[in-house]
């Protein structure tokens, strides 16, 4: 499953980040994410068909810890900056992680919450679906030209699937702000200023005094 890879992905970041970026022991807080994804496959492996209170519950813990300890690094990142003995490439290293580490937990956020999740985006009827808290492209196309339109939501069925909300987290943190794909609920809103004001504290200010220390 690509949302279970993005999320070892982002447990081996946190893993490789250096040590000043790290809050107690380096495999706590992977080992910990490690063993709640492990549980949730274990408990429901069939994710896209199936699901309950408990495994959602679940899985929303897991991005929400993925995300903290991502943010508690970005805040020892900052601390670094005033440091004047800071060695300057590991924390260019380490803000890319922080970067990347970013981009995949709030695609994961993102595809956790539109539309009731990927289960119901799944299974349900899509005009059954709890209202939805991004607009992609697809779900506007269907008046545009007929190569164009086969595509669309109103003629294709399509529904949106997990590299679709990674690539939302990418642009916007590339961006910083929407781009093709827009918010539309109050939390999609919250979820990706918090994202983009991360992504432009570590690309501007941290890769910045960064690469000034290797010069």
């Amino acid at each position: 499953m690509p949302a279970a890879a993005a999320t070892l992905a982002a447990i081996a970041l946190y893993g490789l980040l250096p040590q000043s970026l790290v809050v107690g022991p380096r495999f706590v807080i992977p080992g910990l994410e490690l063993v709640l994804l492990i549980s949730l496959l274990v408990v429901n492996p069939l994710r896209m068909s199936r699901q309950n209170r408990a495994t959602r519950s679940l899985s929303i813990v897991v991005v929400v810890l993925i995300a903290a300890a991502n943010l508690v690094s970005l805040g020892l990142l900052l601390h670094l900056l005033v440091d004047p003995h800071a060695a300057g490439a590991p924390l260019l290293i380490g803000a890319l992680q922080v970067w990347a580490t970013n981009v995949i937990v709030f695609g994961l956020a993102f595809w956790e919450i539109d539309r009731g999740g990927p289960v119901e985006r799944n299974l349900v009827d899509r005009r059954a679906l709890p209202r939805a808290d991004f607009r992609f492209p697809q779900d506007e196309d269907a008046d545009t030209v007929v190569e164009v339109a086969q595509g669309s939501s109103q003629q294709s069925g399509w529904m949106p699937v997990f590299i679709d909300y990674l690539y939302v987290s990418l642009s916007n943190s590339s961006a910083f702000s929407p781009t093709d794909t827009m918010p539309l609920s109050h939390r999609a809103k919250m979820l990706m200023g918090i994202e983009s004001t991360a992504a432009l504290i570590t690309s501007v200010l941290v890769i910045a005094k960064a690469v000034g220390s290797l010069t």
